[in-house]
């Protein structure tokens, strides 16, 4: 396959998507409410929408996507494994007495995708662009919601943690030429890493992400679930 011809769109589409994620973060960091109750619903409906956008990203791309590649038995296997992985993660990082379900959860949505849009290149621009942008629009309030999570522990400067953001966002652009230049030759091991993360992500949603997204006496947050489930929705039917 001659895939140097779409690598520059490959590394510049990725990392326009990887981009959201400091952007999301530096929002979240210049962020001034003077009203605690308004700052509190906007905090927990953000994060409801950015786990609505990851629970989009599993049933709508990474999981169909993934098990396409594969025989049945190995797609669940692949899935369940993910669960269990991030399982022992979680209990390491909780052990640590850190923070960071809700930046894991984004790094494996925001990896898989990116090595899939790389090997979509390969084939078809057009359809590639928009799941940049579809990427870039999980990433942003993912990455508002990550940054408040880490910044609730106040073990890093606010400053280094837009800083550590933009370090991610620059692994995307190598995710993109792996799926350009290597996975797309081999689907298989593209569907394996893409059912594993969503293995991941769902195990990560229901046991740190879902819970922050409940502020008590505030009943409009959790449709920011809702509207982060309609953001994929609506990539995905633009996609298709």
């Amino acid at each position: 396959m001659d895939g140097a011809a779409p690598l520059w769109p490959a590394l510049l589409l990725a990392g326009g998507a990887g981009l959201a994620m400091p952007l999301g973060a530096l929002a979240a960091r210049l962020e001034r409410i003077d009203d605690p109750l308004i700052a509190l619903e906007l905090r927990h409906g953000v994060t409801a929408f950015g786990g609505g956008a990851l629970l989009s990203a599993v049933a709508l791309v990474l999981v169909p996507d993934g098990a396409e590649a594969l025989p049945g038995a190995v797609a669940v296997l692949c899935f369940l494994a993910g669960g269990l992985i991030f399982f022992a993660v979680d209990r390491a990082v909780e052990a640590q007495g850190g923070a960071g379900a809700q930046l894991m959860a984004m790094l494996l949505d925001y990896l898989p995708e990116a090595a899939a849009l790389g090997a979509l290149l390969a084939v078809d621009l057009g359809t590639s662009i928009l799941l940049a942008g579809l990427i870039f629009l999980q990433n942003l309030p993912e990455g508002y919601a990550a940054f408040n999570e880490i910044e609730e522990t106040r073990r890093q400067p606010p400053h280094r943690v837009v800083a550590i953001f933009a370090a991610l966002a620059a692994v995307g652009p190598g995710a993109a030429a792996l799926g350009l230049f290597v996975l797309a030759d081999w689907p298989g091991v593209l569907g394996a890493i893409m059912l594993t993360a969503a293995g991941g992500i769902l195990y990560l949603v229901f046991q740190d992400i879902a819970p922050q997204a409940r502020a008590p006496g505030h009943w409009r947050p959790p449709l920011g679930a809702v509207a982060g489930v309609a953001l994929g929705l609506g990539g995905h039917l633009a996609v298709a």
